[in-house]
């Protein structure tokens, strides 16, 4: 029924938890050409971010599982959701799942993921303000749709990275995550994916064929006045992503 020496997926080894739009995409194309790494039939399986599925005494895992083809052995699975590290319930219900777990969280300039956000819903036809005038109202789109988190028009409340990771490194030893920074991985795209192949205890690949899969054509780019606009309101964010994590944000700001 599973072919030789194949089983069904039990539990979950690894998980891309974010951050949208910050080069999951292109991570997910390297992971689905390694033998030894299973992927699910698609992409995003927003499992944990389901809160209908926890709202019972027990979680059902199934539908979960269910979504993999069976592994053979000496397979990892995983799965790349990016709102997961956003969406405030999802990483303890990971932490529920499996407490060794590994985290993969890729963080991109926070001013340029909100834009490109942004991009994504003006193309998509579901947001109709210009970029600053929804940064603008952002916190009022938040009030409305609580106690839930916005969804789609989360440009700035997503790029405050420092709540999420605080949350992170509270639930899971640091040794379980990941943390990669964007523009890194797109300057040393070889490196940074061998550095992942070294956390999932995989081998590295034979053959490593580089592809571009960051760049989306949008209608335009970001002007002075939004930027800067948008980093007055993420700067303090930004100084505590750099002691949290230790990194040189320079290139944010």
């Amino acid at each position: 029924m599973f072919g030789v020496g194949r089983r069904p997926v039990e539990k979950l080894d690894f998980i891309i938890a974010g951050a949208q739009k910050s080069g999951t995409t292109a991570l997910n194309y390297y992971l689905k050409r390694h033998r030894q790494i299973a992927l699910p039939v698609k992409k995003e399986l927003h499992f944990f971010d389901r809160d209908e599925l926890f709202a019972g005494a027990q979680v059902s895992y199934e539908p979960l599982h269910r979504m993999f083809r069976p592994i053979r052995p000496g397979t990892v699975a995983g799965e790349n959701t990016p709102i997961y590290l956003y969406w405030r319930p999802a990483l303890r219900r990971i932490r529920d799942y499996n407490k060794a777990i590994k985290l993969i969280i890729i963080l991109r300039n926070p001013i340029e993921r909100a834009f490109s956000q942004w991009n994504m819903q003006r193309q998509r036809g579901s947001e109709p303000l210009e970029f600053l005038d929804a940064v603008w109202a952002e916190p009022s789109r938040i009030a409305q749709a609580a106690p839930q988190q916005l969804r789609k028009f989360s440009y700035v409340d997503r790029a405050r990275y420092s709540e999420q990771l605080e949350r992170a490194f509270h639930l899971f030893p640091r040794q379980q995550l990941l943390l990669i920074k964007y523009e890194e991985f797109r300057a040393r795209q070889k490196e940074t994916v061998e550095k992942v192949f070294q956390f999932l205890n995989v081998p590295q690949l034979r053959r490593f064929k580089l592809i571009e899969a960051h760049n989306i054509a949008y209608e335009r780019q970001m002007r002075g006045e939004e930027r800067a606009a948008v980093f007055d309101i993420l700067r303090n964010d930004i100084a505590q992503v750099e002691t949290l994590l230790g990194w040189d944000c320079s290139d944010w700001r």
